[in-house]
């Protein structure tokens, strides 16, 4: 376990009010608020779009990823790692930084020889991100052995959008991080209840609420703060 806490944005414009020309801004607004504040990973997850409508958001979102950077970037190579949501075409297409597989889609060593074949951009000179999906610890030990990155291990606790989910919970959690990748908890995280999902294990927090509801460099300086259990 990384003993400081990883941090996991994934959007989704659909809570942003307004109608679509604003959301999308907001949802911009806030992959560039990500990015200066230091948030390691963002996931562009939004299902709805068309391929191309989803190319032209990740192709805009690579740009706002760079309008306000961090001091110390100098050859303004970005530190935050931008993903596309199941689209390995988009994310080639664009020149991501990787993909965030579903937990029923083709294995990351499958996705990992066709970005190497075809990487540009980022992909031209560092390995693709591969992340997956898991909902039980079987699942987190089968993306290990497939080559995952890391793995996003949800719900860990009841998602306010969906009272009826049962959560997966903390010893599920614990389980699931023995495994020898990166476990990030999603699902119904907050900044009560953080502290006890590094303490089950996990590396990282991922998110979509607790970083658009929220001022992105207050939630990042909180989590940063957290301990894991070593």
């Amino acid at each position: 376990m990384a003993d400081r806490c990883l941090l996991y944005y994934i959007t989704d414009r659909s809570q942003f009010p307004g109608d679509e020309f604003d959301r999308r801004g907001a949802l911009l607004a806030k992959v560039s608020e990500a990015a200066s504040a230091g948030v390691d990973y963002i996931q562009l997850r939004e299902k709805d779009l068309s391929a191309k409508e989803l190319e032209m958001l990740a192709g805009d979102a690579l740009r706002a990823r760079c309008d306000r950077m961090p001091p110390g970037t100098g050859n303004r190579q970005p530190r935050t790692r931008l993903l596309i949501n199941h689209r390995t075409d988009v994310a080639l297409a664009v020149g991501a930084d990787g993909v965030h597989l579903r937990s029923n889609d083709v294995a990351a060593y499958e996705v990992r020889q066709v970005m190497a074949v075809s990487a540009r951009g980022p992909l031209a000179n560092d390995p693709p991100v591969v992340c997956v999906s898991c909902h039980t610890a079987a699942d987190v030990f089968r993306a290990e052995a497939e080559q995952a990155d890391f793995a996003v291990f949800a719900p860990v606790f009841e998602k306010r959008a969906a009272p009826g989910t049962r959560p997966t919970g903390l010893a599920a959690l614990h389980t699931a991080c023995q495994a020898g990748i990166p476990v990030f908890a999603l699902g119904g995280v907050t900044l009560q209840n953080a502290a006890a999902c590094r303490k089950a294990g996990a590396s990282g927090i991922a998110a979509i609420r607790l970083f658009q509801e929220n001022k992105i460099e207050d939630v990042v300086c909180a989590l940063r703060s957290l301990e894991g259990n070593g």
